[in-house]
């Protein structure tokens, strides 16, 4: 059952009686994976001809539907409270409707149906056609691609598949979206073109786990021969890899990544620790030596790749001497990028037999220590840099400056390029940019004339 981290007292339901044509405002929580379902879900509204707009700051919409995430401790918090309050603006007349989708819902409905009764509907991850259901709509099989983009115009993720067949133990993914299941290259080939049709330069591919790709479809690991086949997408200019599992890394991959120009030297690989003890227990089938060869190998076949990866601070088991060992890892592996999560101790997960024995509070430290040394190893990669010319895509404006990315940073998660500019850029745009400053994550330039 979900925690409740807000008093769920709530006052008699007052009815609106709405005269204008409905409106659905859609909020999304969680990671990108669930962006696009959020956009998926907006396309197939607007195609029925509802009015459907994403976390709108207007207000003048009757209808919420709540994407939520139940991934860990502190996503599930924020997910109720989204709910409460919306459910809040219900009870004073600000909403006809409440609805909650995602994996948070689809984790704990019969609980979250008990506890906020207020709520119209609880929907799982893969009950779109219900959802549609709600609003006397149709489930359009045809639209591939068509989709209310949450994200700026000349960038989109696109999902390659859905659910993971790995059994970390760690991880609740598998409890709230089911086994793992591909798209076919055609559908994901004719949803890149209708992106770029669109504007879209970069599409940012996500899964679960990208190197499984083919495999209950095709009965092979398939995603270099995607790789190719969306490479030869005219206007596609940026492809990128999220998510790959290190265990049995096809590095075919990296084959295609070195061929094909318009694939980023970027691969996001979560490693999530180091010490061999930790990653037995965390059951990622995979060791710390395994690790480094692998690292080892993907580099001297791209030495400029970018490579980033996530790790957990405060396993069930975790002693200092892991962190020790996962800091010297650090320091030898030397990533472009790295995120850190605190272990969150999640209800269905083989781990949460095990006892959570790292407190809350040095659970943050040691993920604090990670971070730091990661700082010291981000400065003095970006110093490499300066006096370096690099394409660069244009982001927006902010401030007053313009703001943009290399082929080695994705978005929000990785650095940023502060352009300086004597003529006007746009969004979608690409520069080259000398850079001349570097700081602990980020780059600043000048466009090359």
């Amino acid at each position: 059952m979900p925690p409740r981290y807000v008093s769920l007292t709530l006052r008699p339901v007052m009815k609106t009686k709405s005269i204008k044509k409905d409106k659905v405002n859609i909020i999304t929580l969680g990671c990108s994976k669930n962006m696009v379902d959020s956009e998926v879900l907006s396309g197939q509204l607007l195609a029925n001809d509802i009015d459907t707009v994403h976390e709108s700051a207007k207000k003048d919409h009757n209808i919420v539907i709540i994407n939520t995430c139940g991934f860990i401790e502190k996503a599930k918090e924020e997910s109720i409270n989204t709910i409460l309050d919306n459910v809040e603006l219900k009870k004073r007349g600000k909403l006809d409707k409440v609805y909650v989708t995602g994996c948070l819902s689809e984790r704990y409905k019969s609980n979250l149906e008990q506890e906020i009764p207020e709520v119209d509907a609880f929907f799982g991850t893969m009950e779109l056609p219900l959802i549609l259901k709600r609003f006397e709509a149709d489930y359009k099989g045809e639209l591939v691609g068509e989709r209310l983009l949450s994200t700026p115009q000349h960038y989109a993720y696109m999902k390659i598949s859905e659910g993971c067949n790995r059994t970390c133990s760690f991880c609740a993914i598998p409890l709230m979206r089911g086994n793992h299941v591909s798209r076919s290259i055609e559908s994901l080939v004719e949803e890149a073109k209708q992106l770029v049709n669109r504007g879209v330069k970069e599409v940012m591919l996500i899964a679960q786990e990208l190197t499984y790709y083919g495999l209950d479809i095709y009965k092979k690991r398939e995603l270099p021969k995607l790789m190719h086949a969306l490479a030869d997408v005219k206007g596609l200019e940026w492809i990128r890899l999220h998510y790959a599992y290190p265990s049995k890394f096809p590095l075919e991959i990296i084959d295609v990544m070195k061929e094909r120009e318009n694939i980023c030297n970027y691969l996001d690989m979560p490693l999530q620790h180091a010490s061999n003890k930790m990653l037995q227990a965390m059951k990622r089938q995979i060791t710390r030596e395994e690790m480094e060869d692998l690292v080892g190998e993907i580099r001297n076949k791209i030495p400029d790749i970018c490579l980033r990866t996530t790790l957990i601070a405060g396993f069930p088991g975790e002693t200092r001497d892991d962190i020790e060992e996962l800091k010297m890892f650090l320091q030898k592996m030397r990533f472009d990028r790295v995120g850190t999560f605190t272990y969150s101790h999640e209800e269905g997960t083989s781990a949460h037999d095990l006892a959570d024995d790292v407190p809350a509070e040095e659970k943050e430290e040691r993920a604090q220590e990670i971070m730091e040394l990661q700082q010291e190893i981000s400065l003095e990669k970006n110093m490499e840099k300066v006096g370096k010319t690099f394409k660069v895509m244009i982001d927006k404006k902010e401030a007053g400056r313009y703001l943009g990315r290399t082929e080695f940073d994705s978005v929000e998660v990785d650095n940023e390029v502060i352009v300086n500019s004597d003529k006007k850029l746009h969004p979608g745009e690409f520069v080259q940019v000398k850079m001349t400053k570097a700081y602990d994550f980020d780059l600043e330039g000048e466009v090359v004339k």
